[in-house]
């Protein structure tokens, strides 16, 4: 943390640069006399909320296509949004988005295919070798956990046919297909209690791919909603974390500049507070929490689900239409919150991956009803890939939520009474500590969204979400030599506010590369509306 005169030159750069960025918007797009259509079109205002991967990938690709006047405005202090890339022991850690999951169809993956070297590894087997520890400290022998394992993994084969007719949650669905085939004859010799702990377990994994307090908030059928992308749905980022995405979206490396294209597009540390889309003049005012107010021609709003469903009411004036209210109401947004703990070296074999934890009932009396009843909702740590000294767990729902308000040495100690619980090692104390911290952040309100009941009964989703606003207007003007000779003037509806960000993705929800292709779907709508080929190349924004 800085601190004296460091934390004050940091500031007044900030603020520099965001008086650089906020000046060249409202000065730029003075329209000369000799202007073409097509000029004028690509001069229009354009402000993007949000700098995360779909704000980014929003901006780089309307620079991409020509348009000339982008401003980019993010709450936080830095760029990422919930791609959170920090320093931590032997190199880095990634708070939010760690993995690109899947490779065909996948346009992270594809991005980085594109670069001159390998950026992405698999994870390996982390996730799918661990032992199953009980909280007396027994270890599940590997014959009977890797049945367990086995039972929960056809599922993973047979939901993609049978959720198709499924009236239900994910949750009763798991739950009876779990002990229907526990209750198989060959499945017999296994212990009722030690199956019992492990679901319990497994439950709480899948809350965490879901981002769910509970699976029986997840739609059995929402549930298929998600495409997920063939090949190793675990690749990581090696040492460099998932903010090199960033870096690429903008050509950070090749431009030798840290915000690449978007330097001086970039508008950090301010909050829009309000957004008023009904003006006489069919542009939105854009009120901010530095004081200032600009006048846009159109505004791509790629906050989180969780933000929107915070703060709606109050950000926009008017208020959204119904069918949008209701797309932000029933689609679901859920808390998954992270634990680094780095040791001052690892105190495991070179080929142990990691534990789950399996609580016993009459153990559970030990920490229930006292402050340490959130550490139940700690299902498991692993190891770090590039991290030889470090393990990361994993917490949900209400019990993760409630962790970020607690002191941090409480939290710590809490996870050492775990490690120390559970592992009959002798346990070194952490020499550093660290958690992710996504709810009680205005600026998130949690992690992802996912399909629940509600999405379900509501009739809504993800392309509800993505319906820009629009006001009537003039057909865009063209070039006198564009190769439509038969333009005229004419009536149609000009998105003036539109939406993206992962929430809004119809079937890549969760991902980054569902932020990312968000982004760009927004990008192409506004470029589709202008006339402009979305298959354009070469074109390279002033910087």
């Amino acid at each position: 943390m800085l601190s004296g005169k460091w934390a004050v030159i940091k500031l007044k750069c900030l603020e520099l640069q965001c008086t650089t960025a906020i000046s060249k918007f409202l000065m730029h797009n003075i329209q000369l006399p000799g202007m073409s259509g097509a000029q004028r079109n690509l001069d229009r205002k354009i402000v993007v909320i949000g700098a995360g991967a779909s704000g980014v990938a929003c901006a780089t690709k309307l620079l991409e296509l020509g348009f000339q006047n982008v401003l980019v405005v993010e709450a936080e202090d830095r760029l990422g949004g919930r791609i959170h890339t920090i320093p931590f022991a032997d190199n880095v850690i990634d708070l939010g988005a760690q993995w690109c999951h899947g490779e065909r169809d996948n346009i992270v993956y594809e991005l980085t295919r594109k670069q001159d070297e390998e950026l992405l590894e698999s994870t390996g087997p982390v996730y799918e070798n661990y032992d199953c520890i009980r909280s007396n400290g027994d270890v599940v022998p590997e014959e009977v956990a890797s049945r367990l394992k086995a039972i929960v993994g056809d599922s993973l084969v047979t939901r993609q046919l049978e959720l198709r007719h499924c009236s239900g949650s994910l949750g009763s669905y798991l739950t009876n297909k779990f002990y229907d085939t526990l209750r198989r004859p060959e499945n017999s010799d296994i212990d009722a209690e030690v199956a019992r702990e492990f679901f319990v377990n497994y439950q709480k994994f899948e809350n965490s791919v879901e981002a769910s307090d509970t699976l029986e908030q997840v739609s059995g059928r929402g549930y298929l909603d998600y495409w997920e992308c063939e090949g190793d749905i675990l690749l990581n980022w090696k040492d460099k974390g998932y903010v090199e995405l960033l870096r690429i979206l903008m050509r950070s490396r090749e431009l030798n500049v840290e915000h690449g294209v978007l330097e001086q597009r970039l508008l950090l540390g301010t909050r829009a507070v309000k957004i008023n889309w009904n003006r006489n003049d069919g542009r939105v005012e854009l009120q901010m929490s530095n004081g200032e107010t600009c006048i846009a021609d159109h505004v791509v709003v790629t906050v989180s689900l969780g933000v929107l469903k915070d703060q709606h009411l109050r950000l926009f004036e008017p208020q959204l239409p119904v069918e949008k209210q209701r797309a932000i109401d029933g689609l679901a947004f859920g808390t998954v919150n992270k634990i680094f703990v780095e040791f001052p070296e690892a105190f495991w074999a070179e080929d142990w991956t990691g534990f789950t934890l399996l609580w016993r009932d009459e153990d559970l009396d030990d920490i229930r009803g006292t402050s340490r009843a959130w550490l139940e909702d700690v299902f498991g740590f692993y190891r770090v890939s590039y991290q030889p000294r470090i393990l990361a767990g994993w917490i949900t729902n209400e019990s993760g939520r409630h962790m970020e308000t607690l002191p941090v040495d409480e939290v710590q100690a809490g996870v050492m009474y775990l490690f120390r619980r559970f592992l009959k090692w002798k346990i070194p104390d952490p020499s550093n500590f660290r958690t992710s911290a996504w709810y009680t952040n205005d600026n998130f309100r949690g992690s992802y969204s996912y399909r629940s009941m509600d999405t379900e009964q509501l009739g809504t989703g993800a392309r509800e979400l993505a319906h820009p606003l629009t006001v009537v207007a003039t057909t865009p003007e063209k070039d006198k030599d564009s190769e439509d000779e038969a333009w005229q003037q004419s009536r149609c509806d000009r998105p003036i506010v539109q939406f993206a960000g992962e929430a809004s993705s119809e079937h890549y929800y969760s991902t980054v590369h569902g932020a990312v292709e968000a982004g760009w779907r927004e990008a192409r709508r506004l470029a589709q509306f202008y006339g402009i080929s979305v298959s354009r190349s070469g074109t390279k924004s002033q910087l």
